[in-house]
């Protein structure tokens, strides 16, 4: 294999900022990662890990910098556009969708994909199929 090959950038966040009440929590973070890549984010508690990652995902607005997916920008645009290019976000903290039976939680992820209620209905029974 030659060492040249060049892959493909699927995600390059530049140069990002993120400031709370005058004080930098994120301060011109780059992060590239390629196809096939898994890229893991590490450091001390506070050092803006999870900020980086909530405006990589949309869940946050960056005071500056670029998010690209794809070569296309995403910037300013909303977490379900991101999702439908393959960058999300599954909170660790299962309680917001405790009190929702399986086939409303289904439906929630569902919606991020599409709006068309015959097509979430027809993937919904589809998935419930495969596990009774």
């Amino acid at each position: 294999m030659s060492g040249n090959r060049t892959k493909r950038k699927i995600l390059k966040a530049e140069r990002l900022k993120k400031i709370y009440n005058k004080r930098p929590v994120v301060s011109d973070v780059t992060i590239e990662v390629n196809a096939g890549e898994v890229v893991g984010l590490l450091g001390p508690n506070g050092a803006g890990k999870t900020t980086s990652f909530y405006m990589i995902v949309g869940i946050i607005k960056p005071d500056a910098g670029t998010i690209h997916i794809d070569g296309e920008e995403f910037t300013g645009e909303a977490m379900y556009l991101r999702c439908r290019k393959g960058i999300s976000y599954l909170p660790q903290e299962a309680s917001i969708f405790r009190d929702m039976t399986v086939e409303e939680n289904l439906d929630a992820i569902l919606e991020t994909v599409t709006s068309d209620s015959g097509a979430i209905e027809k993937e919904r029974e589809s998935l419930l199929k495969r596990f009774k």
